[in-house]
């Protein structure tokens, strides 16, 4: 039969396919619109294996407040240039639609988990068709609240980073840490938290620089000495790290631990999420781009 404009601007509307793609779904499904979705979601999936190989490093991270939940994640893609597409970001809505409603704190029982007949894998799947990069679900975590403690959230860069502490405090206190969690990126709440094999490996490395440091010196030392220095350097690095003893964002001149005094509250938890965080990005040269493309990579 013959296929109008109308059918395959109303295909591609409801798709995002080529025009060519959608002429040629029609023609096969004889016009029928159903059909033809059939017929292209099917020619996507073909599509989509081939880009499991792909490297989703960019993309964004997200998070849904419900009532004393909230659930964090991060949807990544390919190119930064498709976070901003707004396929994507209706995407990322979707995603955090069904991961509220669900009780899920986990990625794999995420793309499992089936919302309005779909699972999330498939929705995945689908939008890495359409939008032809590879587009994954990398982190999912809940966080659960007491009544009497208050949830503060910051999104960072349209969410680039996104950060959430839990505080028994106030909702100004909360959101300024938050901000201070984004801004400052602690390892630890305090030095309680971390572990004793990580503390141990940095002493180590640190008496070693020492030791080599000490050699160099004309009047070395005593090991005495050296060990208060490996302790000092050690404190140091790790109040680094650690939330409490790290300056305070808006007022460096005061620490975390300060402020929560000042204003008489206390965090409890805290997470913080960076797009990419971790994922080694490929690095490929123009000219093997262009040949990669001509292969059908």
């Amino acid at each position: 039969m013959m296929v109008t404009a109308k059918q395959v601007k109303e295909l591609r509307d409801i798709t995002g396919a080529g025009m060519l793609d959608c002429k040629k779904a029609l023609e096969s499904s004889n016009g029928d619109i159903e059909k033809a979705i059939v017929y292209l979601r099917e020619k996507g999936m073909a599509s989509a294996a081939k880009k499991e190989a792909r490297i989703a490093a960019e993309g964004l991270c997200n998070g849904v407040i419900t009532g004393n939940s909230v659930i964090l994640y991060e949807v990544n893609s390919e190119t930064d240039f498709v976070a901003k597409n707004e396929k994507f970001l209706g995407l990322l809505e979707e995603v955090g639609e069904a991961l509220s409603a669900g009780n899920i704190d986990s990625t794999e029982a995420a793309l499992k988990y089936e919302y309005k007949d779909k699972t999330i894998e498939t929705l995945l799947k689908e939008a890495t068709a359409t939008i032809g990069e590879k587009i994954t679900l990398r982190r999912v975590t809940r966080i659960v609240k007491e009544n009497e403690q208050t949830f503060g959230f910051y999104k960072h860069m349209g969410g680039k980073i996104v950060s959430l502490v839990v505080v028994e405090g106030s909702e100004e206190v909360a959101k300024n840490l938050a901000m201070h969690v984004a801004a400052q990126k602690p390892a630890y709440l305090t030095e309680k938290d971390i572990d004793d094999e990580f503390i141990k490996s940095e002493r180590q490395i640190l008496l070693n620089q020492a030791l080599a440091e000490n050699k160099e010196e004309a009047k070395p030392k005593p090991d005495n000495i050296i060990e208060r220095i490996v302790e000092g350097r050690l404190n140091k690095q790790l109040k680094e790290i650690c939330l409490v003893y790290q300056p305070y964002v808006k007022d460096p001149n005061i620490s975390v631990a300060e402020y929560l005094k000042t204003e008489k509250a206390q965090i409890l938890k805290f997470v913080r999420l960076e797009v990419g965080e971790g994922i080694a990005k490929r690095e490929e040269d123009f000219a093997a781009e262009v040949e990669a493309q001509l292969k059908g990579v």
